[in-house]
């Protein structure tokens, strides 16, 4: 996919969340225009943590173009404006030469920095207190209420038709209703908040992006990481030992000398072969780097009968490089 962008998106990240707003209603699609790359945030694929050290979603990686290298644009704001600098059926961007869309434009510019920076100061410290030592969440949600007043009473000036501003904000005003859906509700004093957020929790244009192929409820799978299919008892009963030693299916490491594992384009297969009559199966995502830093080899072998070449863990598995288990299929 080196000649189409590379966007690594969470489905439930407001800056993602507006981030591929932005990019649907510039007409891109997903697996034609670019890939998208769902991430698991406790498992950060190193592709992502090396386009961008900060390892936050989203991050687009553009193609290389001509002799120039390949860019990174690891700030959603600035995903937003390259999908809509590219094509902008909307005018979200309120570029047209119209009276009144000057004034319109300081507004979204004011409005924006508004929601990201006070408003999802307070969003963070009401939503996730335990996250914030010392945050008084009923103080934090107050003055967020106050900020969605002030926006109640400049909105207006935006016009009837959506803008830059409603796809950077809505995200997260959908964020904070989700942390007290009947106390968003009542609260009074921004009606017209309350009924722009409404029609945009029903809107075609929300519901797109939350779905496949804009979004996924499994994560993309690292061709750099190894994967192991478990039972759940069995990867539960690991758990609670502290070590994991099943081969596969119906088999221990003692049994057959090495736990079997798969890349990432062989997993489909080994579930079909193997699980496809199991229930409660679970995805390991295993980190090769630890296992070598646990001094716990890796070999490819070929599969009996195919030739095709699988890697075999020689040794148990250290729970500490496994980054990740998911049920499979997602």
């Amino acid at each position: 996919m080196a000649d189409r962008p590379i966007l690594y998106s969470f489905r439930r990240c407001p800056y993602a969340i507006r981030a591929r707003l932005a990019l649907a209603a510039a007409g891109l699609e997903p697996g034609r225009d670019l890939e998208l790359r769902e991430v698991n945030l406790k498992a950060k694929p190193p592709e992502l943590l090396e386009a961008s050290a900060k390892g936050t979603v989203p991050v687009l990686m553009l193609p290389c173009e001509g002799m120039q290298e390949s860019r990174v644009i690891d700030q959603s704001l600035a995903v937003m404006r390259w999908a809509l600098e590219r094509h902008d059926p909307g005018d979200l961007l309120r570029q047209a030469d119209t009276p009144g869309h000057a004034a319109q434009r300081a507004l979204i510019e004011a409005l924006i920095a508004s929601n990201d920076g006070p408003f999802k100061h307070h969003l963070d410290r009401f939503k996730y207190a335990g996250r914030n030592p010392g945050a008084d969440p009923e103080e934090h949600r107050a003055a967020a209420l106050t900020i969605l007043r002030e926006w109640n009473a400049r909105w207006p000036q935006l016009g009837d038709r959506p803008s830059l501003a409603d796809l950077a904000l809505l995200p997260f005003v959908r964020q904070f209703r989700l942390a007290d859906p009947p106390g968003f509700d009542s609260a009074e004093g921004f009606m017209a908040v309350q009924a722009w957020l409404g029609r945009f929790l029903t809107s075609p244009e929300l519901a797109e992006v939350m779905a496949a192929p804009w979004a996924s409820r499994a994560a993309w799978r690292s061709p750099r990481w190894l994967y192991h299919l478990a039972l759940a008892p069995e990867w539960r009963a690991a758990r609670s030992e502290g070590v994991y030693r099943r081969s596969s299916r119906g088999l221990s490491l003692e049994e057959v000398g090495f736990i079997h594992a798969s890349h990432c384009h062989q997993l489909e297969a080994t579930h079909q072969r193997f699980y496809a009559d199991a229930a409660d199966v679970l995805l390991l995502t295993i980190d090769p780097r630890r296992l070598a830093a646990a001094d716990i080899a890796v070999v490819e072998e070929p599969a009996p009968g195919s030739g095709e070449l699988f890697p075999h863990i020689q040794g148990p598995l250290p729970l500490a490089a496994v980054l990740a288990w998911e049920p499979f299929p997602a």
